[in-house]
């Protein structure tokens, strides 16, 4: 069985070809699915989400890019599912410096308030983080010493990931793992714990190697368990059962 720890399943327009997508996903082993909610529409579709299926549960924040538009305006919805246990953590939250879609300072704002909120409502927090690791370590030291978190869609370095391993978090690898350039990220996957990974598809972005230019979707996390599997010398089923274990763990959700 495989965890897709992270899937856009709610947003545009993804939601609309929902239905086929997550009968593939069950027919592909997928046993959970953790739905990513970025605004208003994906966290209300979200919620109806998870009662008709059970195995997908929701998480919710506005992203770092989105923080200068619709931070403020989406904030209070992102704090009442998380106070009222509509949520299973808080994200994806975190600092992107690669693009800087909304200033600096502004990222680190909200992703102290979203640190505050996830320690006030005891859950763990997904992140995005690219090019700002310094300043997300030091953020977190303060604002979220003793939280759980898990960088999704990791990119970095072997000591970015392995700073977040010391931390106690999860590094979470995405499609980009497969892709043939990749192999600086396969050497991470490599050397992290097999107990700090968790698997995505980022649905439906980076569709992995075999489904390049394909709309991705949960059915593909396999090819990333898969990947990590090949460079760790080790069979499919105990990476796929590891990370299903540490995903199962990690949210809370067995």
């Amino acid at each position: 069985m495989f965890f897709d720890s992270h899937a856009h399943l709610t947003c545009d327009p993804v939601f609309a070809e929902l239905e086929p997508m997550l009968e593939r996903a069950k027919e592909a082993k997928v046993e959970k699915v953790m739905n990513i909610c970025t605004d208003k529409i994906s966290l209300e579709r979200g919620i109806e989400l998870a009662k008709k299926y059970p195995w997908v549960y929701n998480v919710g924040s506005t992203t770092p890019h989105d923080v200068e538009k619709e931070g403020g305006l989406y904030f209070p919805l992102f704090e009442e599912a998380a106070r009222t246990g509509k949520l299973i953590a808080v994200g994806e939250t975190g600092l992107d410096y690669h693009y800087e879609h909304s200033p600096k300072e502004l990222q680190k704002t909200f992703l102290s308030r979203y640190f505050a909120l996830a320690t006030e409502c005891h859950l763990p927090v997904v992140i995005h983080c690219r090019d700002a690791f310094d300043d997300l370590y030091a953020i977190a030291t303060s604002d979220f010493p003793k939280g759980h978190a898990v960088i999704h869609c990791f990119t970095g370095t072997m000591q970015e990931a392995e700073q977040a391993v010391e931390r106690g978090w999860m590094v979470s690898f995405s499609g980009i793992v497969t892709f043939k350039k990749s192999e600086a990220l396969r050497e991470v996957a490599k050397e992290i714990p097999l107990n700090h990974i968790l698997i995505e598809t980022d649905t439906p972005y980076l569709a992995p190697q075999s489904k390049r230019g394909k709309t991705n979707e949960p059915s593909f996390v396999p090819e990333v368990a898969q990947t990590i599997a090949n460079v760790k010398g080790l069979p499919l089923e105990e990476v796929a059962s590891m990370t299903t274990q540490n995903a199962t763990h990690f949210f809370r959700c067995g």
